[in-house]
């Protein structure tokens, strides 16, 4: 029984030395010094913000892409134990003692190390030689703008390790296709390329591009597998279920699970959900939710209530009145009818407070029992200060000539009769019977005798504000043109009480007092995720000019650098600055790539094969992946209209890095087929790599920050004239 232990147990490993030896380089490379500076580093301004909230728990929304990205960075504070106690204030500040420098850092480090392995293992499995692969490591081992990127809390590494991740994944999977199609191996693969993938675009949208780069890439070898007689139809469904399965279904949960974690974590009010609906705003600790917690559900007939604007840009607003009425004449001449001013104001105020009353009946507070307003149902809304009703009539609105003016109406007895009847429409109702709900619902209230919407002006949308007799708040107009829907024209009650004083002065009082009833509002994470998504989608921060902004076409010749960090005192500085000779030769190989594979299908047109029918599809796969991958990361942002700077352009200069070698060992193999040629290919090989590491220990200064460099020194290494390198005057 215990036989087996007569023998010794033997466990054998295969181990690639040079797999192994490139992951300790890369490890080198990316954390040497790796609490150097003990400053703030360009957009660890931005991230840092970020990490702070995380370790608060305070809620934030940022248009830069999704959370999992922000999630890996404070995962790293969490690990170092920081408390979010840092003001992100201004590049170059020094770090307090309580902020782990080492730990923020740690995570884009590893990443853009193992991107190393990741580029050596790609060429491998792309069936090139392991010369080539070898090569492809070392170029990405001694890319300066990588190192530099990958040492700082920034998120560039981390994609592009996603990117490659998955790239490398699906090349594993691909290859064990014909051989070990459903085994346990190539499960792993499938699975793990639909997770980095769903990583990638979880990090940044950039990523994205690889992903759709991978899915076209499987969609064509799925065709190429509809043509295998040898493959039955119940085979053909299953490869198609899983690759449907693990590309597909398995990131889009991924994705819904990245959400789901940082609204999970982020359960307290801050700034940034004002931008958010009142809704979601409701569902957070403190803020709103401080405010609201208790009040009824129900809208009913003598509510009391605010009114705020959906849309919330510029700002958030809420329907408001004062005593003060529109001037008699405006500055270009057109006349008002002088009647008070109604606005969207941006500030909660007591004036901000509204009546429903029901038409047919003249009191205002809620009877017993309440008698709830549904879709459809006519109301009028009474200004809650002034008790004047909301109003609107054929005259031309301040701001908006061609839309509605909305005032409180008072009768001067000059013939303008009250036009103070809305009808209620719940834009997100189940039913047409819907009660009208706080908080939940959104309304449009649509003119009784014109139709026009009640809408906060277009003018809004622009930033404009009334002029000084309009105390510089926003237009709110009735909008004649209402068959299309804009989320200016609804709104949703955010405050709600039910009215119990009919006396005026006993009303003010109540106005005036908070809210006490209660209301469960918790919204699903589903409704949570859809708007959140949909404001990092849509909300933009205005664009401005940047100076180390620049433009697509710089980054191919590298005209253009960003300064990341400076010294107080020395000329050490830190800036994001690529290996020259590398980027020269990624340009050239992308151009003899195109131009090789131009020649080569007129020649096949022509039936005329140059090389070898596996070599030709070796050249277009290799291809496909690196000279694609470069072209899908690229080409898109002049199609983007936002502020470009050169770290964009990393994924796309990363696929472009992996052509080099492609390109070398196909002229090798197919082009210099004489031994002469071969050897001063070689040799032309070997000299162009030793300057690709002279000029990494040239600018390694740039990259890592120290030693500091003299005047002189830097001026050196001022190679083009477009470069802003950093110099004291003396």
């Amino acid at each position: 029984m215990l036989g087996f232990l007569k023998e010794p147990v033997v466990v054998t490993a295969e181990i690639n030395v040079n797999l192994v030896a490139l992951t300790v380089m890369g490890l080198i490379s990316r954390l040497w010094g790796l609490c150097y500076p003990r400053a703030v580093v360009f957009d660890e301004v931005y991230y840092g913000q970020f990490v702070s909230l995380y370790m608060k728990r305070i809620f934030f929304v940022d248009d830069s892409g999704p959370p999992f990205g922000h999630m890996l960075l404070a995962l790293g504070g969490y690990l170092g134990g920081f408390d979010g106690n840092f003001l992100w204030n201004r590049i170059g500040a020094e770090y307090s003692m309580n902020v782990p420098v080492w730990s923020l850092r740690l995570l884009p480090a590893l990443a853009g190390a193992l991107c190393v392995p990741l580029a050596y293992q790609i060429l491998v499995e792309l069936h090139f030689s392991h010369c080539a692969a070898l090569g492809a490591a070392l170029l990405i081992l001694l890319e300066n703008s990588l190192i530099t990127q990958s040492r700082f809390m920034l998120l560039e590494s981390i994609l592009i390790f996603f990117i490659l991740l998955a790239v490398l994944s699906y090349l594993k999977f691909y290859n064990l296709q014909k051989h070990s199609a459903f085994s346990g191996s190539w499960w792993f693969w499938l699975l793990l390329t639909g997770v980095a993938c769903s990583c990638a675009v979880g990090v940044k949208y950039m990523g994205l591009f690889t992903y759709m780069l991978l899915l076209t890439t499987a969609g064509l070898h799925f065709w190429h597998m509809i043509g295998d007689q040898n493959l039955s139809n119940v085979s053909l469904l299953c490869h198609f279920l899983a690759r449907g399965l693990a590309l597909i279904i398995i990131p889009m949960g991924l994705y819904l699970s990245f959400f789901y974690v940082h609204l999970a974590l982020l359960y307290r009010s801050g700034p940034h959900d004002q931008i958010m609906t009142s809704a979601f705003q409701a569902s957070l600790e403190g803020g709103l939710a401080r405010i609201t917690q208790g009040q009824p559900l129900e809208v009913a007939y003598g509510s009391q209530i605010t009114l705020r604007n959906v849309l919330g840009k510029p700002v958030q607003c809420w329907l408001h009145s004062h005593t003060n009425t529109y001037p008699i004449r405006y500055e270009n001449g057109r006349g008002s009818s002088h009647q008070q001013q109604v606005t969207c104001y941006p500030f909660k105020d007591v004036n901000n407070w509204w009546i429903v009353k029901d038409p047919g009946m003249q009191q205002l507070v809620v009877s017993n029992p309440p008698r709830p307003v549904r879709h459809g149902h006519i109301v009028q809304l009474v200004h809650g200060i002034t008790t004047r009703y909301l109003n609107t009539h054929d005259v031309a609105a301040p701001l908006s000539p061609h839309s509605q003016e909305v005032s409180c109406y008072i009768d001067y007895n000059i013939s303008m009769p009250a036009q103070n009847l809305w009808r209620v429409e719940i834009v997100n109702r189940e039913s047409d019977t819907d009660v009208w709900k706080t908080i939940l619902s959104e309304v449009r209230f649509v003119h009784v005798n014109t139709s026009a919407v009640l809408k906060a002006s277009g003018f809004i949308c622009l930033g404009a504000s009334l002029p000084e007799w309009g105390y510089r708040q926003l237009e709110v107009v009735g909008e004649k043109l209402s068959k299309g829907y804009h989320q200016s024209m609804v709104w949703n009650v955010e405050e709600h009480r039910y009215g119990k004083s009919q006396e005026q002065k006993e009303r003010e009082v109540e106005l005036h007092s908070p809210t006490q009833m209660d209301i469960s509002k918790n919204l699903s994470f589903m409704a949570k995720f859809t708007e959140l998504q949909w404001k990092i989608l849509t909300l933009k921060n205005e664009d401005t000019e940047h100076k180390y902004s620049s433009s697509a076409l710089d980054w191919i010749t590298m005209d253009t650098n960003i300064a990341y960090w400076l010294h107080p005192t020395s000329g050490a500085q830190i800036h994001l600055l690529g290996n020259v000779a590398t980027w020269a030769s990624a340009n050239a190989a992308a151009l003899v790539y195109l131009c090789l594979s131009l020649w080569y299908l007129l020649r096949r047109r022509r039936k005329i094969y140059d090389i070898p029918e596996d070599a030709w599809q070796l050249w277009m796969s290799a291809g496909g992946i690196c000279a694609g991958g470069w072209a899908v990361n690229y080409l898109p942002f002049f199609l983007m209209e936002k502020t470009l700077f050169l770290y964009h352009y990393l994924p796309a200069v990363t696929f472009q890095i992996l052509l080099i070698p492609v390109v070398l060992q196909h002229l090798g193999d197919h082009l210099c087929r004489s031994v002469l040629l071969r050897s001063m290919l070689s040799a032309l090989t070997v000299a162009w790599l030793s300057s690709v590491c002279f000029v990494y220990c040239t600018f390694s200064p740039l990259s890592y920050g120290q030693p500091a460099l003299s005047p002189t020194e830097l001026r050196a290494l001022r190679w083009k004239d477009t470069w802003n390198i950093l110099i004291r005057k003396q």
